[in-house]
């Protein structure tokens, strides 16, 4: 099961909005097909796999790191494909939690005399596909923010010069973080600032991740490197009600997708609103790069589920630029509480993952 649900996640950021699933199938002791889902959801890990083991399948057991699908969609049903292959035993990690299969693919196969065993290593099944289950259960995305900081938790100078606080090693693991997440967002001051590509670069991995802008007033000009290259990898743009008909049209002709979001009662755009509205897209992982008021807002919002923090040994001191915007707190309790999952190296900085309290 731990090799199906490493397997699974090679597809994490390619998948979306089908699950990062992984099958191996097992007889007398040896590994006889394995499989994860394909790029863009299709074909489904079960129907790889049982088409490299052909007729070894039969009497064989089958690891999967999610409840085979019931439901006929484009193609047919999972469950129905290990039972016409003659899978004697399935094993599972998780039941899936689209109400058109939810016990639905275990039953199934109960049914048809397979002997099925559920929730081994759930914990880890569960981590791998957070956003798939996020997407589900609460109605948008797992998201991810990255931040970039010195010692001192500033990233940039006073002048605004921040290229590069982290090394050559972090900026290539964060190209690495884009390509197993759906998509990368920024706010729009970012994206003025900056003009980034947020294209995955040098990883040979032939698929993007959606560019995300949230740009209440799409002021962002379509002149810059995102517009340029919209009709080379998808970018959406998120705006409010009031952003100007003309700037929509010149990001719909850019071959953007324009797509507008309720605004906050203090202005910007809504954050739950946004997620709610990516989510209906069928986005399951989004990485957030910035910017601070960006970030200030989905973390006032409760909707960070996950930080990863490259810190760099360097100080700029209390005139650099801050890489967080205001969180409003009255109270220490107030403050957003992450717990540590991981600590390691990257080159010569160090980046820590840290999780949302449940």
């Amino acid at each position: 099961m731990r090799l199906a649900i490493a397997l699974g996640r090679r597809g994490l950021g390619r998948v979306w909005p089908n699950p990062a699933v992984g099958c191996v199938l097992v007889r007398a002791g040896r590994i006889v097909g394995r499989g994860w889902t394909a790029p863009g959801g299709r074909p489904h890990a079960e129907t790889l796999a049982l088409a490299q083991a052909g007729t070894q399948a039969r009497g064989a057991t089958a690891y999967v790191s999610l409840e085979p699908c019931a439901h006929h969609g484009r193609t047919p049903p999972c469950a129905q494909a290990l039972i016409e292959a003659g899978v004697a035993r399935v094993v599972t990690a998780l039941t899936d939690p689209d109400p058109r299969v939810d016990g639905g693919g275990h039953a199934m196969l109960r049914a048809a005399g397979i002997a099925v065993t559920e929730g081994v290593e759930a914990a880890a099944a569960r981590a791998a596909n957070a956003g798939f289950v996020s997407r589900l259960v609460r109605g948008r995305p797992w998201l991810t923010l990255k931040l970039a900081l010195t010692l001192d938790g500033r990233i940039a100078t006073a002048s605004g010069e921040s290229r590069w606080i982290t090394g050559g090693a972090a900026r290539r693991a964060v190209h690495a973080m884009r390509a197993t997440h759906d998509a990368v967002l920024v706010g729009a001051g970012t994206a003025r600032a900056d003009d980034p590509d947020l294209r995955v670069r040098d990883l040979g991995t032939g698929w993007q991740p959606v560019r995300l802008v949230a740009d209440s007033r799409l002021r962002l000009p379509v002149g810059g490197r995102l517009g340029a290259s919209a009709g080379a990898a998808p970018v959406w743009m998120l705006h409010g009600r009031d952003a100007p008909p003309e700037a929509r049209a010149a990001w719909a002709a850019a071959g953007a997708e324009v797509i507008m979001v309720p605004d906050a009662p203090a202005g910007g755009l809504d954050p739950a609103a946004m997620l709610r509205a990516l989510g209906e897209k069928g986005l399951t992982r989004v990485l957030c790069e910035g910017g601070g008021l960006l970030a200030a807002s989905l973390l006032r919002a409760g909707l960070v589920d996950e930080l990863a923090v490259f810190s760099a040994g360097r100080l700029i001191g209390a005139e650099g630029r801050s890489g967080m915007g205001p969180l409003r707190l009255a109270a220490l309790a107030e403050a957003p509480h992450f717990h540590l999952i991981d600590t390691r190296p990257v080159g010569a900085d160090l980046l820590h993952i840290w999780r949302r309290d449940p």
